[in-house]
């Protein structure tokens, strides 16, 4: 596998976090929330292959269709979250009302979760899940495992916070609406965890 390979499979395998950062970021996320959800898609995006690895194929299918059934519920109930938050605050008023990005204009599933350990495990575990089934493939091919699951890694780390930016960005310039919009973007990864 080419240094080029590894890098369209790792930034592929981080859109997933790059998406669901976005959404997070459109309603508000302080930046240590966001450091340390970036930190953790990172590590889940090194040590899942591995564990693809080690734990085969069979494993895979038995649990990591129930995982991501589980992810995508998640997810849709967190964008549901913000979605009825966001059109709650527009009949009250709240229309055009900039987002402060501190976090506190996040519905309490979505903020919450990323401040409470086993939620911030969830949620990037969630969208880690395809590094698990790649890890799987990595067995088959000649491949320097240690810079491939570190590249993979740095990609989804980096991908996820540039996540965060963009949708901090864009919700200081649309206001309550922003923050609708990051409900559908959650609704969508989610639903599309379920299809899958």
């Amino acid at each position: 596998m080419q240094l080029l390979e590894v890098i369209g499979v790792a930034v592929a395998l981080g859109t997933d976090a790059f998406s669901l950062a976005v959404g997070l970021g459109l309603g508000g996320v302080r930046r240590l929330r966001a450091l340390r959800f970036s930190f953790t898609v990172c590590l889940f995006h090194v040590f899942m292959p591995l564990v693809g690895l080690m734990l085969g194929s069979y494993v895979s299918r038995r649990v990591g269709a129930w995982a991501g059934v589980a992810g995508g519920l998640v997810l849709v109930g967190i964008g549901l979250g913000m979605l009825v938050e966001g059109l709650r605050s527009q009949g009250q008023g709240g229309r055009g009302r900039p987002v402060t990005g501190n976090g506190s204009d996040l519905p309490v599933q979505a903020g919450g979760m990323l401040d409470k350990f086993w939620g911030n495990m969830s949620m990037a575990g969630s969208v880690s899940l395809d590094a698990l089934s790649v890890g799987f493939g990595l067995g088959t091919v000649e491949v320097n495992l240690g810079l491939t699951v570190l590249i993979m890694g740095v990609v989804a780390g980096t991908m996820t916070a540039a996540g965060f930016l963009f949708g901090r960005q864009a919700g200081r310039l649309a206001g309550r609406r922003a923050q609708m919009l990051g409900g559908l973007v959650l609704l969508a990864v989610g639903t599309k965890f379920l299809l899958q």
